[in-house]
């Protein structure tokens, strides 16, 4: 486990602060009624001294009724302080989360693609959801329970003094034996919790891949395969947590029994000066209930203590992510593109390893210059690297060596959203939000109105199935687009590419997924995308290599042939025999 891991609760809970200060007033709200709330706890014993000293031992009736209208008037107000402070304390809570979700979450999508490469996504969404929701309840009960016991603590035994100073001292001598087991326990504590999380995080991300995936796991009869592998995790998490609950249950015991042991002992020797006349029975009842209140309050910090540990694993697990910064970012001065954009793609030398596989050159010496309105049509085997030179151009990763540029600008000096907008996309397997179809087209373009809405699915061939859904363009498409076919999901992709309009299109064969009938239609609205624009496609059909300017051969990162088809067929070699396998069947 790292230092950072193991780190004290403090150190790792103070990245807290800058969203509890975002909220002054719930913050002030709060401790103005926590401190109310504990001075009319710490007025109770006294009303109770006097109760019995007054009250009861002047055996007057008047005398009752006051002191008793006495004790209901402090607890109004400790019911009324409580329950503003819960009010406070709890939507201090709640807004703080909130906070720390949305600047979580905006940092997880802002990072590069190397980042997400690298970390499951049901682990992001773990530390996003359930440790965050951990540190609701650390903030709205732990943080409050601690501040009020410490305070409590501290106004008890400021009053133990007062009430009798010979016994508070006797008191104080049974404090260090209760923080002791406590503080010894601490480091070991945020160990254990660290590691609960991390299993929890584990279970969560094996339940998201196989209901993201479940039609497979249906497909191939592997329910009882798949629960069989959830219920390992939850016996793994168990078990985490089994270790965690009994260092707690531990700590509470040893905290609770030593500080009453003591107390008890205390009290013994206030009972024999009650007999012997150096205390009213009154102030030893002060005594006693300050006593309990203070007791009380230690052990409820023992508690309170491994909430605290078990929330800095959380925290830490948390501010491990926001200490992380993505590679890809804006330069500070970030050059703008030409105006109009012409589309000119230069790859001058390119080298790039990916981060996963550093041993293995994805381009190796790669060049490649595409002019303005070309279409190139990018062919090779799988592992070629077709897609890497997508991931460049969008620069999701930079290369290695050599440069990338647009109408001669490196793209290193642009800003990735700028670069972005200018460049379309249309994936083999595009992505399909769960909502509704009009909110998936405009994806492409924000701000575009319903006719253009209309028109890029007309252009699309998208009008007819999206007019034969419940809903129309409302309809909700559920996750991952299940209420469509791959074909139908392939059109809405066609559409937002239509709309966002970029001068740059890339289209990993967006075809692939469409009927004969279909195939024809969007080709005819890819045709109408396409011209006057820059355009690489990786191609798998020979539709679409017959139509490009120009064909790129590519194997193991290189371009082994360049031409038309017809010239490469001629040529023979990789193509000629890639066309014959895929093109010509």
């Amino acid at each position: 486990m790292s230092e950072s891991q193991s780190a004290a609760p403090i150190g790792s809970l103070r990245t807290l602060w800058p969203f509890l200060r975002k909220h002054p007033g719930l913050l002030a709200g709060w401790l103005i009624a926590l401190a109310c709330a504990n001075l009319a706890t710490l007025g109770m014993p006294v009303t109770f001294r006097v109760m019995i000293d007054q009250g009861f031992a002047q055996g007057g009736g008047e005398a009752i009724n006051q002191t008793f209208l006495m004790v209901l008037a402090v607890t109004g107000t400790l019911a009324l302080t409580s329950s503003a402070h819960y009010y406070f304390i709890s939507m201090l809570g709640e807004r703080v989360v909130a906070d720390l979700r949305e600047r979580l979450y905006a940092h997880l999508i802002g990072m590069d693609a190397a980042f997400h490469d690298r970390n499951r996504s049901g682990d992001l969404v773990s530390r996003l959801i359930a440790d965050s929701e951990l540190l609701r309840v650390v903030i709205g009960l732990t943080m409050s329970s601690a501040l009020r016991g410490s305070l409590t603590v501290l106004g008890s035994f400021v009053m133990l003094f007062v009430t009798s100073p010979r016994l508070a001292a006797y008191a104080l001598l049974g404090i260090p034996l209760t923080v002791i087991p406590i503080v010894l326990s601490g480091e070991r504590l945020a160990q254990v919790s660290r590691s609960t999380q991390d299993r929890i995080a584990d279970t969560n991300t094996l339940a998201a891949e196989t209901l993201g995936a479940v039609r497979t796991v249906q497909a191939h009869s592997r329910e009882p395969f798949e629960r069989g592998r959830f219920v390992e995790a939850l016996t793994t998490a168990i078990f985490s947590a089994r270790h965690r609950i009994r260092l707690q249950a531990v700590v509470m015991f040893l905290g609770i029994s030593l500080i009453f042991s003591a107390f008890t002992i205390v009290l013994w020797v206030g009972a024999h000066d009650v007999v012997a006349g150096r205390m009213t029975g009154g102030t030893l009842g002060q005594f006693l209930f300050y006593a309990v209140i203070g007791g009380s309050s230690v052990g409820s910090l023992a508690e309170v203590w491994n909430e605290v540990q078990r929330a800095a694993g959380g925290m830490g697990r948390i501010s491990e992510l926001l200490a992380e910064s993505p590679a890809i970012r804006a330069p500070a001065h970030p050059t703008a593109l030409p105006a109009p954009v012409r589309g000119a793609l230069n790859f001058d030398k390119v080298t790039f390893h990916y981060p996963q596989n550093p041993e293995q050159a994805a381009l190796s010496d790669f060049t490649l210059h595409v002019r303005p309105g070309e279409t190139v049509a990018l062919v090779g085997p799988s592992g070629a690297g077709k897609s890497t030179l997508f991931s460049l151009l969008l620069r999701f990763h930079d290369p290695t060596c050599g440069t990338v540029s647009i109408d001669g600008v490196d793209i290193r000096a642009l800003d990735p959203r700028a670069l972005r907008e200018a460049i379309g996309l249309v994936p083999q397997q595009p992505t399909i939000f769960a909502a509704s179809a009009k909110v998936n087209v405009l994806y492409g373009r924000l701000d575009a109105t319903d006719a253009d809405v209309h028109q890029a699915l007309g252009a699309a061939h998208a009008v007819e199935f999206i007019d034969a859904l419940p809903k129309g363009l409302d309809t909700e498409l559920g996750e991952r687009g299940a209420r469509l076919s791959g074909g139908q999901q392939q059109r809405i992709a066609i559409a937002r590419a239509l709309l966002k309009n970029a001068p740059i299109l890339l289209l990993d064969e967006a075809t692939s997924a469409l009927d004969a009938q279909s195939e024809h239609a969007v080709q005819q609205a890819l045709e109408t995308l396409m011209r006057g624009r820059t355009t690489l496609v990786i191609a798998h059909r020979l539709a679409t290599v017959l139509k490009a300017d120009r064909i790129v051969v590519m194997d193991h990162g290189r371009i082994v042939a360049e031409g038309t088809h017809a010239q490469l067929l001629a040529e023979g070699g990789l193509y000629a025999e890639l066309a014959r396998l895929q093109f010509l069947d």
